[in-house]
């Protein structure tokens, strides 16, 4: 199955984004121009409402992320046996419809990279073709998108007014940061057409992250949806000049509860291929996730008990893709001992 993907100008001069009070016209999402003087209110507010939102004016360079989106669709271009010699997946490689160890399923094949150089995953597996090449440019773009994603999270931090303003950031930017990237390739599905009679065919299932935060961007195909408060399905319209941004579980109980953890899904499309490229920003493996002290406000109590983020992830990878994996770390309400002795 070829992989064909849309060339993307260089000059974006004539491109503009359709906003209206900082939301996407057509889906209400919120868009968020980096350069806005209140983008940290702005920020704030989507990750209440939506945990999910798009960034525009993020000074990623365009080059950056097409010269990598052109290697992700050689190698997935190159035949099933080619591809094998990078997988399988354990848990860094190549997959190819098996997400996770827990019988999960979906239409996708991809790469999942760790980004932490201690672990030499350049040397775990072969990528065939100009190697060098390929990890040159995913070493650039994760540091390229790291950067937004600490950007972000130190717009985050001044729009709750907690100090120091790296809290967040700091630990993606930790040299043991336990941060990922994933290729996704979506191929198409002409049976749709004629077998599913209009139904969804999932290409990834519906979940939310467990890291901190996660920076997505995809070619010009469609296919990623959210799941809004009152459980509504929502599609969010491609846009590969600019990145979403997921608010991920760890930051759900950093912040007590105020953000939410995105549920989002991958449709499959009956005619075009979609590629995406994530970069999951995750706190060193010893770090101590708990909702933060200089955020909770007198009387306030915590909604989670403290774990490490070796415990959550090693909780998280052991239950199904679509599970809570959250409910596990609720502190449960404790009875009131006048109620329970009236009892």
């Amino acid at each position: 199955m070829v992989v064909l993907t849309q060339p993307l100008v260089e000059n974006l001069s004539h491109i503009k984004t359709c906003k209206n009070n900082n939301t996407d016209v057509f889906t209400g999402i919120p868009v968020i121009d980096l350069l806005d003087p209140e983008v940290n209110t702005l920020i704030i507010k989507a990750c209440q409402e939506f945990g999910f939102f798009k960034v525009v004016n993020h000074g990623v360079p365009v080059e950056t992320m097409t010269k990598l989106e052109s290697e992700a669709v050689n190698f997935f271009n190159l035949s099933q046996v080619e591809k094998d010699k990078a997988g399988p997946a354990n848990p860094f490689g190549y997959g190819n419809k098996r997400i996770g160890s827990n019988g999960d399923m979906g239409w996708v094949e991809y790469l999942l990279l760790t980004t932490n150089p201690d672990l030499s995953y350049q040397k775990s597996f072969a990528i065939p073709g100009n190697s060098h090449l390929f990890w040159s440019l995913v070493n650039e773009y994760v540091s390229a998108v790291r950067n937004l994603a600490c950007l972000v999270l130190e717009k985050i931090a001044e729009g709750l007014r907690i100090e120091p303003k790296n809290v967040l950031s700091k630990m993606l930017r930790d040299e043991k940061s336990d941060s990922c990237f994933r290729l996704n390739h979506y191929p198409p599905c002409p049976e749709l057409l004629h077998t599913l009679s209009g139904r969804n065919l999932i290409g990834f299932g519906e979940h939310t992250d467990p890291q901190v935060i996660s920076v997505v961007r995809s070619n010009n195909t469609s296919g990623l949806q959210i799941s809004l408060r009152d459980g509504t399905w929502l599609s969010v319209p491609p846009d590969p000049y600019s990145f979403f941004i997921n608010v991920d579980d760890s930051l759900q109980v950093m912040s007590n509860g105020r953000f939410r953890s995105v549920r989002h899904r991958v449709l499959a499309d009956s005619m075009k291929s979609r590629v995406s490229m994530i970069y999951f920003g995750g706190p060193p493996l010893s770090e101590k996730i708990a909702p933060l002290s200089c955020l909770m406000e007198e009387g306030e109590e915590s909604l989670y008990n403290e774990f490490t983020w070796c415990e959550y992830k090693k909780s998280a990878y052991k239950t199904r893709l679509g599970d809570n994996r959250l409910t596990l770390f609720e502190k449960k309400p404790q009875p009131n001992p006048a109620t329970s002795a009236a009892q």
